[in-house]
């Protein structure tokens, strides 16, 4: 990847780079996780059901990807795996949901969509905690 961004760039600037990335885009995505995740776990499951699976089970896929892999991509460990659900979850947001809605309202999801789509190619970096459980 440091070819990609030039001859002066070092693999040391670019995995603390993704190092950077990925906690924010992680951190940024839990605020809006743990909000959802609150409402599951106090019972309040009243939530879109944009595939007719139910809004509960909507909600717990969302919080599953929302909190639970958002919180997987800050830590590192199985970055580029736990980069999809949430990708998904955003591009059901944008293109389902928000499918009618003016583009200011699918902003934000295409945004994330974008930032998990680059973590899912360039993966977590060497300052992850995957390549501990690995051996690397």
């Amino acid at each position: 990847m440091a070819r990609l961004l030039g001859p002066r760039t070092n693999d040391a600037v670019v995995n603390l780079w993704l190092l950077i990335f990925r906690v924010a885009a992680g951190g940024f995505m839990l605020t809006h996780g743990i909000p959802k995740f609150l409402n599951l776990i106090e019972g309040n499951t009243q939530f879109p059901d944009p595939f007719g699976i139910g809004s509960t089970l909507s909600l717990i896929l969302t919080v599953f990807a929302e909190f639970l892999c958002s919180v997987l991509v800050i830590l590192g460990i199985g970055t580029r795996l736990a980069s999809i659900p949430i990708i998904i979850t955003m591009a059901v947001a944008a293109f389902i949901i928000h499918a009618s809605d003016a583009f200011k309202s699918k902003e934000m999801a295409l945004l994330y969509l974008i930032v998990f789509l680059t973590i899912l190619v360039y993966g977590g970096g060497k300052f992850a905690l995957g390549r501990v459980f690995r051996g690397r």
